[in-house]
């Protein structure tokens, strides 16, 4: 009798997963055993992420719609800003309390939907993972996804993979992650199992103006009068108001702790002293600059945290402190009458120098790349330089907002010159990715109104938020 107590987990247990090997076809295209086991074998077909183009394994799996079971498929790891080149562990979850047997299949796309990044995987024998190759819409797209071994639970009612990405050399903007989870339930057949979607971003530093760590920038203006940030979540329409500096201060935002989310800051020329109250917690005060300097603060040396900075026009001379080592950058670049236009204009995940010369109308960019120059004419005298990623590359474009005919004039990187007819000569021009598509949107303030042109869909936003006479946010990213 002991004997058989003692054998029937053991016997129960490799029933389980012999049915566990057999059941995949749960989590994959199939329609009798011997296609089960196969299918199990090779992992899903390529193309069933639920990315843009393609479906998701519901394809298959058709007695419950997508996303409507009690567990859910998880995407953890991923950075708000990636730096090109950099390598970051991805998590895929999938749980579900009462499946058996659980699979995903992921994939990176640019905004075009095409691959982007590489994939590693773990080092296995027998392999978890695998990578698979697919078409959509003629477009090469690749996918990490489970094996036969990959299947198991090690605990119950829930599953995890883990693998790196790592981005490329240079930035191409917002980059999308897709996956769909199979929680199945093992029982030889695709019946019965719940399919779960769920989309990821990592971005190119294109959300300013980002207060509640999302994809988007948020509404938000500073009042100068009583120094009270004010900003209107776009996750929740939430509102939040803070108030950190005075009158006469300069707003300075940025991500000075390098979350995502961007910090409150303030340059106060009467002192030179910089004042930022990080999302993280905690304080930066520090003595940087003098009366008549301009702040121009960017990540100057591609750690994802924006760096102090400032410009001053006497002498045309930049002054940055890095926050990767602490160390100090000092160059000569402009003269008194230009207006900096700091921006990763290259790609490479650092902000370069850059000033843009009224009279002249000429752009003048120091590359961080190869330390080469970017010269060109762009602009008429009376314009005002608003600088953005409006093609979503993630390198920045030159481009200008005439007041005197509402106009702007933008020269993206990737498919050259465009002009749009928004606004009058009194609106503030305040730029930023208001749909978190990765582009930076048209946009400008009126007296309390924002009107923003959305490049995700064209259609426009027209939101009363501040008063007569408070800073747009965005402002305090471009030139005054």
């Amino acid at each position: 009798m002991k004997v058989i107590k003692t054998k029937r987990p053991v016997l129960r247990i490799f029933a389980i997963l012999a049915a566990a090997v057999i059941g995949l076809v749960g989590l994959l295209n199939g329609t009798d055993a011997t296609q089960a086991t196969y299918a199990s074998a090779s992992g899903p077909t390529p193309s069933h992420t639920n990315a843009p183009g393609e479906t998701n394994c519901t394809a298959c799996h058709g007695d419950f719609p997508v996303n409507s079971g009690a567990g859910n498929v998880l995407i953890t790891g991923l950075p708000a800003n990636y730096r090109p080149g950099q390598t970051i562990p991805i998590t895929v979850t999938v749980n579900q309390s009462d499946a058996v047997i659980y699979g995903f299949q992921l994939t990176a796309i640019d905004r075009s939907g095409g691959r982007v990044g590489t994939y590693t995987l773990p080092a296995g024998n027998p392999a978890a993972l695998q990578i698979d190759t697919g078409l959509v819409n003629n477009i090469e797209r690749r996918y990490v996804s489970h094996t036969v071994n990959g299947t198991t639970p090690t605990q119950f009612g829930t599953k995890s993979w883990t693998f790196n990405w790592t981005a490329p050399n240079q930035r191409v903007g917002k980059i999308g992650f897709y996956v769909a989870g199979n929680a199945a339930n093992s029982d030889g057949g695709p019946g019965g199992d719940y399919i779960y979607t769920r989309s990821a971003a990592s971005l190119s530093g294109s959300a300013l103006s980002n207060f509640d760590d999302d994809a988007s920038s948020d509404l938000a203006v500073f009042r100068p009068s009583t120094g009270v940030w004010y900003s209107l979540n776009s996750t929740n329409d939430g509102f939040q108001a803070v108030q950190f500096g005075a009158d006469g201060d300069k707003i300075a935002p940025g991500d000075y702790d390098g979350d995502g989310i961007t910090d409150r800051a303030v340059f106060r020329p009467s002192t030179g002293v910089w004042y930022v109250m990080k999302s993280t917690g905690g304080f930066i005060i520090t003595q940087f600059g003098a009366t008549g300097d301009v702040p121009v603060p960017g990540d100057y040396d591609g750690d994802l945290k924006a760096d102090v900075a400032v410009w001053r026009p006497s002498t045309g001379v930049w002054y940055i402190a890095k926050s990767s080592n602490g160390s100090f950058d000092i160059r000569q670049f402009g003269i008194s009458t230009d207006k900096p236009t700091q921006g990763d204009f290259d790609g490479d995940g650092k902000t370069d120098l850059a000033v843009w010369r009224p009279d002249t109308g000429v752009w003048y960019i120091w590359r961080s790349t190869d330390s080469g120059y970017s010269i060109f004419t762009f602009g008429l005298n009376g314009d005002k330089p608003v600088q953005g990623d409006f093609d979503g590359d993630g390198r920045h474009d030159a481009a200008v907002f005439r007041p005197s005919n509402g106009v702007w004039y933008l020269l993206r990187s990737s498919d050259g010159f465009s002009a749009e007819q928004f606004g009058f000569s009194n609106d503030v021009p305040a730029p930023a990715d208001f749909d978190g598509d990765g582009k930076t949107d048209v946009s400008i303030y009126r007296d309390g109104v924002w009107y923003v042109h959305r490049s995700s869909d064209a259609d426009y936003t027209i939101v009363s938020f501040g008063v007569a006479g408070d800073d747009p946010v965005p402002t305090g990213y471009i030139a005054d």
